[in-house]
């Protein structure tokens, strides 16, 4: 968190006003399930701290991080993430946006009619997506349209969803972790990249190998020409031709960290590995 800090702070500054006049901010890392940061498939916990640590150094809104319970219930993934610890530390407090009342609002993008029901929280709030470098399970970037869609129910699903859902919530701005990638395999980035939350999106994309003019969140989600999109402190280039660009692995298939950690447990315990985790 103290590494990240000067860094945090270099993306937010020039949104302090409108911040700090803010009643709440809510921030939506990409918390879905109780991953290792260091695999890069969930935001890094040190991300969430170093934003919420500048947002109560320099502003006095109320902060707030928020969780889902599709999978695992909020409290547990925060817990096994380590974001009770950090929370702990600042006046920042964990919602669970599957328990709040919502609000339905009808879009219409290119020909279709999408309705979206959004949590009161995400659109009461400053809104602040703080998704992890991955793609999902389909290939294209998780990023932070996704990322806010997953606490949306939509109509639609797919990208074109995700686009309504961001266009409900309005966020102030994206903030991508790049720290650990994630596509195929991890890859320390030491990268974060703020601005509208679509052209960051557009950016992760073309980081790990997305078509951008394919993605559908992309495509309704810019108000600019992919091309036209400028990054200022990062060479894109070097940046792209180091980042993975694979697949997620199949549900079926367990991580490989996830096999070595239970032959570790099973030699220290004498229990036997399964053989779907044996991994040979």
């Amino acid at each position: 968190m103290a590494r990240l800090q000067t860094p945090i702070r270099r993306l937010l500054d020039s949104h302090l006003s409108s911040l700090g006049a803010a009643t709440t901010v809510t921030l939506v890392p990409d918390a879905h399930y109780p991953y290792h940061p260091s695999t890069g498939m969930v935001t890094d916990p040190a991300v969430v701290g170093a934003t919420v640590a500048f947002l109560e150094r320099e502003t006095s809104t109320d902060v707030a991080v928020a969780g889902t319970s599709e999978y695992v219930t909020a409290e547990r993934t925060s817990a096994y993430l380590d974001l009770d610890d950090v929370l702990d530390r600042f006046d920042a407090s964990l919602v669970d946006l599957s328990e709040t009342p919502r609000t339905t609002e009808t879009f219409t993008l290119g020909d279709q009619s999408v309705a979206v029901a959004v949590p009161d929280r995400l659109t009461t709030s400053s809104v602040i997506p703080l998704p992890t470098l991955r793609p999902t399970q389909d290939g294209p970037i998780a990023g932070g349209m996704r990322t806010l869609a997953s606490h949306v129910d939509c109509s639609v699903a797919g990208g074109v969803g995700a686009a309504a859902a961001t266009i409900a919530v309005d966020p102030e701005l994206a903030v991508l972790d790049a720290t650990t990638v994630y596509a195929g395999k991890s890859y320390a980035a030491d990268t974060l990249l703020a601005g509208p939350t679509a052209a960051v999106d557009a950016v992760g994309a073309r980081l790990i190998d997305r078509s951008v003019s394919d993605d559908p969140a992309i495509r309704h989600g810019l108000r600019t020409a992919p091309e036209s999109i400028g990054v200022e402190g990062v060479d894109v280039t070097t940046l792209t031709a180091r980042c993975p660009s694979g697949e997620l692995p199949p549900p079926t298939k367990p991580h490989p960290a996830v096999s070595l950690a239970y032959r570790t447990y099973a030699a220290v315990s004498g229990d036997a590995v399964p053989p779907q985790l044996d991994g040979r």
